[in-house]
């Protein structure tokens, strides 16, 4: 992701907004998961244990194990979108993007996404660049884990919309000052995805696992899905959900744009004031239950009451 500032997630061109709709609490048509966090933890922990998941790597290709046995075991059907893609060097990077569906026979669908991917080098170091893989943590691991435990969760009480989550590969990869190599698993699925398939929105997660987390609007969220953004906050603000805060913070360019690049009103639910950014220092201690919890249940409230969009 990268700011206006460049984090694998980068400004673009305007587009028109999107009309603002009036948020109106639903009443649930059926119970709503009580989100856990001390489980989507564990399940951040476990990727960060295979050690960083750069492509190419044996721990990339270990997660990727991981990530399809877990969403086996909940979602109605998952399956594997595999791609190569030329690199740096003239390496051809080997890369998966994992697709989950649930509740299959509802027409209206919700997307939810984040990467799985971690970044191949530090440059972000104190003391300056390293090449080294990163152990993404929070920049990678954070938003699987709140899907992992939210898919969990569908399982024993199934969303009442159906719900597709997909877990991007080689977001991270690029280098700064180019957004070339960024994104890679969202442009291609942007660039293969079915004409039938129009989620009625989507929500990118990324770096919101941190502790102290403090989530603001994220500038291009506001700029092309205000409607989303309202609903997310307004219901983050009606259940005493603090960490999504009332402000508007940078644009932040990540995989949500390549979905508002073909129509799909996108956002992306980022804390990106994260002092171990690109750094070594990435690792799950700088990362809390509550903070994966805050985000979780936020978004199981938005699922599981009836949308207003």
């Amino acid at each position: 992701m990268l700011a206006v500032v460049v984090s694998s997630c980068s400004k673009r061109s305007p587009k028109e907004q999107a009309q603002q709709t009036q948020h109106v609490p639903q009443i649930p048509t059926v119970p709503i998961p009580q989100f856990d966090g001390k489980s989507a933890f564990n399940f951040l922990v476990q990727q960060v244990n295979f050690g960083p998941r750069n492509p190419n790597s044996d721990a990339h290709d270990q997660c990727l194990l991981y990530l399809q046995q877990e969403f086996s075991m909940y979602a109605d059907s998952v399956e594997l979108q595999k791609f190569d893609v030329p690199g740096y060097n003239g390496v051809v990077l080997h890369l998966t993007n994992i697709i989950a569906h649930f509740n299959m026979k509802s027409k209206t669908r919700v997307l939810l996404s984040a990467h799985w991917d971690s970044r191949p080098r530090a440059d972000h170091q104190p003391g300056g660049p390293v090449d080294k893989p990163i152990p993404g943590a929070d920049d990678g691991a954070s938003g699987v884990a709140v899907l992992l435990e939210m898919a969990r969760d569908f399982k024993q009480s199934p969303p009442p919309e159906g719900v597709d989550m997909i877990l991007w590969d080689g977001e991270d990869y690029g280098k700064e000052g180019s957004l070339d190599y960024y994104f890679l698993g969202s442009k291609y699925w942007a660039a293969t995805k079915p004409f039938s398939y129009q989620p009625i929105f989507a929500i990118n997660l990324d770096m919101i696992g941190s502790k102290g987390l403090v989530i603001p609007k994220e500038g291009f969220s506001v700029q092309y899905a205000p409607d989303v953004v309202d609903l997310v906050w307004k219901t983050a603000a009606e259940i005493g959900v603090p960490q999504f805060v009332d402000r508007v913070g940078d644009p932040i360019y990540d995989d949500h744009l390549e979905l508002d690049n073909i129509g799909i009103k996108a956002i992306d639910i980022i804390d990106f004031d994260y002092k171990y950014w690109h750094t070594l220092e990435d690792t799950p201690d700088k990362c809390s239950p509550e903070s994966l919890s805050a985000v979780g249940r936020v978004l199981l409230q938005v699922l599981y009451r009836r949308i207003p969009l």
